[in-house]
């Protein structure tokens, strides 16, 4: 076997990019080597804004309509989704301001530019599977944005995926539901 320590590389940090991180202070986290990758981030990220509040709206409008012999627990379920999904909506408006991008939260455009849908439905089984469609629909959306952003923002990455862990886990309550319901 070859002696693979001397091919190792020395790691060490550029000090040409720690100097750089000393300049433009304005930009807060925004590093100047920041990379190229930063205003398709925070459109990824406004995207995945819009899903959170029309996910929002329809758990809060769910909660509110929900009748039958199982609607208290089942709307106490949506409500508490719908507390955590504005806790992801905060996390991403946090974080697209943290790479200098604006919060897109306009009312006009939210439901053309979220992945999930709004669901008027009345009846609870519906209720249930519009919002595990839902849930399934963001997982697979920030499992692609989590594939798109790699290294390219670990922050953004590590963010998305905990946000990703409670989709699922979203999914598999409301999965448990729809069981009980049928």
């Amino acid at each position: 076997m070859a002696n693979t320590s001397s091919n190792k590389q020395k790691l060490q940090l550029d000090q040409k990019r720690l100097d750089a991180a000393k300049q433009s202070l304005d930009q807060g986290a925004v590093t100047p080597d920041f990379g190229p990758y930063r205003e398709d981030i925070i459109r990824l990220l406004n995207d995945a804004l819009a899903t959170e509040m029309v996910c929002v709206l329809r758990y809060k409008r769910h909660h509110f309509t929900a009748t039958g012999l199982e609607s208290p627990a089942i709307a106490g379920e949506f409500l508490q989704h719908a507390v955590e999904e504005q806790q992801h909506a905060d996390m991403i408006c946090k974080r697209i301001v943290q790479l200098g991008g604006e919060p897109d939260l306009n009312p006009d455009t939210l439901t053309r530019r979220s992945h999930a849908d709004y669901n008027e439905q009345l009846e609870l089984h519906e209720m249930i599977r519009a919002n595990l469609v839902a849930e399934r629909v963001a997982i697979e959306a920030y499992t692609q944005i989590i594939e798109l952003v790699g290294d390219k923002d670990p922050t953004t990455r590590r963010m998305i995926e905990q946000i990703l862990e409670m989709e699922q886990d979203h999914a598999d309550e409301l999965s448990d539901w729809m069981n009980k319901a049928s």
